[in-house]
């Protein structure tokens, strides 16, 4: 195949490039093995390039809109990567707003603290991705000491997470960064510390006074995605013994599915973990669900493409939301509802919520909405401190 022998545009090219990669990522026919060589015979030179390149377009568009099967998956494997760890200097503390908030989205105003800078597990749909090197660790040398100098409001409650620019427990105490966190809990008891994770590593939880303020919260899924796409994470049984391990030593726990990925049979396995964590915690030991699905930004599907890892996360029929591409609202409106509703027993003592959606879903799915970001922000912080106090 040579797409030289076509006079296909520039434009033309560069789609069918994607779907090249596309298809290889998934795992399906390659375009070689699909090109239509037989509308040579039917049409003429200056309309032929027009025909093929509609016939892989319509190919290349009815695999996304068809449900993912995993079952015959040729997924990445691999047990470990190589990193090259740096301590580096950084301007100020870090301290800022998520950096996927948008206008159109609703937010819970979190604030951030960036100790590490990139991830050491590999999941296909990771933003953190595009914005650093992955095999390159960065941490920051004068952490603690930005710690102990930051001025917060102690009228004010501050809610703020650990795991937006890597993984909150993967690296344990390297460089003293959990050492430096808990003190800094310890001295503001008007923050609310959360630790966002996927790995089991708790062992520095397990050995020490965990101040009440410091919540930790795994990012659950199913295992269908957790093997083929979340790579070198904690297995869902490992993440869910973590935070029952924790949750008998008195620490509230929460869960994150985000994101919750549609593929053949997705709702019935994602309703076995709903059901697994109702079997495995009671409500008052939980601080919080969330609820999100895959959503892209033009620089983490090129990210993706260029390093063709065998994934099937672009699989999908993509639409345009708030500037970003993800599923349509109907869509998202299943699977949220199915998550809520499969959790009716907690809904009394767990704050739900849904990260970065349409404000418009909230009304959908748990039959009210927030008017502001603001007025979210001070209701999750009303519930989370709830929770603290009767831990």
């Amino acid at each position: 195949m040579n797409l030289d022998t076509y006079n296909f545009t520039i434009s033309q090219r560069k789609i069918l490039e994607d779907i090249r990669v596309d298809l290889k990522m998934w795992n399906e026919k390659e375009l070689a093995d699909i090109f239509p060589y037989h509308l040579e015979k039917k049409y003429e030179k200056k309309v032929l390039a027009k025909k093929i390149f509609t016939f892989l377009v319509d190919h290349h568009k009815a695999l996304k809109e068809k449900p993912n099967n995993y079952e015959e998956f040729s997924e990445v494997k691999y047990s470990t990567r190589k990193f090259e760890f740096n301590s580096i200097e950084k301007k100020g503390i870090g301290l800022g707003a998520c950096p996927v908030a948008s206008e159109g989205t609703r937010c819970c105003n979190l604030l951030t603290l960036d100790a590490v800078e990139s991830c050491g597990f590999d999941c296909s749909y990771c933003s953190i991705q595009s914005f650093y090197n992955q095999n390159k660790i960065g941490f920051d040398r004068d952490f603690k000491t930005k710690l102990q100098n930051l001025q917060l409001d102690p009228n004010e409650t501050y809610h703020i997470g650990t795991g937006q620019s890597s993984d909150s427990l993967m690296w344990g105490n390297r460089d003293g960064i959990l050492d430096a966190l808990f003190e800094f809990a310890i001295m503001h008891p008007n923050v609310i510390l959360e630790f966002k994770t996927k790995s089991d590593n708790i062992s520095y939880f397990l050995e020490n006074s965990v101040p009440k303020n410091i919540i930790v919260t795994w990012s659950l899924n199913t295992p269908t995605i957790i093997k083929n796409e979340e790579h070198l994470t904690a297995t869902l049984d490992n993440r869910i013994a973590s935070a029952r391990a924790l949750s008998n030593k008195g620490v509230l726990v929460g869960f994150h599915f985000h994101p919750i990925v549609v593929y053949e049979n997705y709702l019935d396995e994602y309703a076995k973990v709903y059901r697994t964590l109702q079997e495995t915690f009671t409500p008052k030991e939980i601080v919080l669900v969330s609820l999100g699905t895959l959503t892209f930004i033009k620089p983490v599907i090129k990210k993706l493409r260029e390093r063709e890892l065998k994934t099937k996360i672009l699989q999908m029929p993509f639409e345009s939301i708030n500037g970003k591409q993800s599923y349509s609202l109907e869509t998202k409106i299943e699977m949220f509802k199915h998550a809520y509703e499969n959790f009716k027993e907690w809904h009394k003592d767990v704050y739900f919520y849904l990260c970065m959606e349409d404000h418009s879903l909230w009304s959908k799915v748990f039959g009210f909405e927030y008017a502001s970001n603001n007025q979210m922000e001070d209701m999750m912080k009303m519930s989370y401190k709830k929770s603290i106090e009767k831990s």
